[in-house]
């Protein structure tokens, strides 16, 4: 069976991106890169990979979208969504798809990842109010999956609909989760398929709490998109509380205890002004 691999770029490191190709270089993969980076990265594109390269920055989600849609036109079922700095193998995509295949004999499935090894913490994560339920010695159903080793199917994809390109980076792969739970289709992770990853640039204590600091140009998207969603009535409530709460004190710390606090401050306060006015879409367009 072949089955899409599509990762997205934007400034990648050459380098890992030709590694993580390589490795699915086999007959098996039919490889998809986006390119959001102002200049093509020539070098990436071969004859065993087709390679988009789109005129600006059209965000991680239509991105996302353009790669599954190239997938799926090629009649092919089934597609993995990866990040340009994805440690991914064949071996955790193979165990995945095996337990997609499984899964879908007995219930409406839309997506399973893999358990997350962090990098910062070098622990698997577990989740901090939702933990998922546990279904086998394999296999646990959650609420929403990180996209980076997202598997998808091409009728999962036309049912709950493609990722949503307003929202345009943050939130994007919980967003699609929370409207395919809606639509009753499950959400899984894999417990015995497991991806080192790192989300975020870095990891800063303050007064003995951990936050995830990365480029202040995200605050503006994290902060807008909060808002936005916390609207809708098919996202979970925890996860409302969770983080409309926590604004204040991310404020503080990312505006006073981070590098470049002005800089943070000025796309916070932009992303509450949006979110507040459902503003959407690039921050660039404005």
């Amino acid at each position: 069976m072949i089955t899409g691999v599509v990762i997205v770029l934007f400034n990648p490191d050459v380098k890992h991106v030709a590694k993580l190709l390589d490795a699915f270089s086999s007959a098996e993969w039919d490889l998809v890169l986006v390119d959001n980076s102002p200049v093509r990265n020539q070098s990436l594109a071969s004859s065993h990979v087709k390679y988009i390269h789109c005129s600006e920055n059209v965000g991680i989600a239509k991105a996302q979208n353009i790669g599954l849609k190239a997938v799926f036109d090629r009649g092919l079922e089934y597609a993995f969504l990866l990040d340009q700095d994805s440690f991914f193998s064949p071996v955790i995509a193979r165990e995945l798809l095996s337990q997609f295949l499984e899964l879908e004999k007995s219930c409406p499935i839309a997506a399973i990842g893999p358990s997350i090894h962090c990098q910062f913490s070098d622990r698997v994560e577990e989740g901090v109010l939702q933990k998922g339920k546990q279904v086998s010695h394999s296999l646990k159903e959650v609420k929403q999956i990180i996209a980076s080793g997202m598997l998808i199917s091409h009728r999962a994809f036309k049912k709950v609909g493609g990722k949503e390109s307003a929202l345009f980076i943050d939130g994007v792969d919980h967003e699609w989760c929370w409207r395919a739970r809606a639509k009753g289709m499950a959400i899984y992770q894999s417990l015995s398929a497991c991806m080192p990853h790192r989300q975020g640039d870095d990891r800063v204590k303050v007064c003995g709490v951990t936050f995830k600091q990365g480029a202040p140009i995200r605050l503006y998207y994290q902060f807008r998109n909060v808002l936005i969603l916390a609207r809708r009535p098919y996202v979970p409530l925890y996860w409302k509380l969770r983080h409309v709460c926590a604004i204040p004190l991310r404020y503080i710390v990312n505006r006073y205890f981070f590098a470049q606090g002005k800089e943070r401050g000025c796309f916070m306060r932009a992303g509450l002004k949006d979110g507040t006015l459902h503003r959407t879409g690039s921050l660039d367009e404005r």
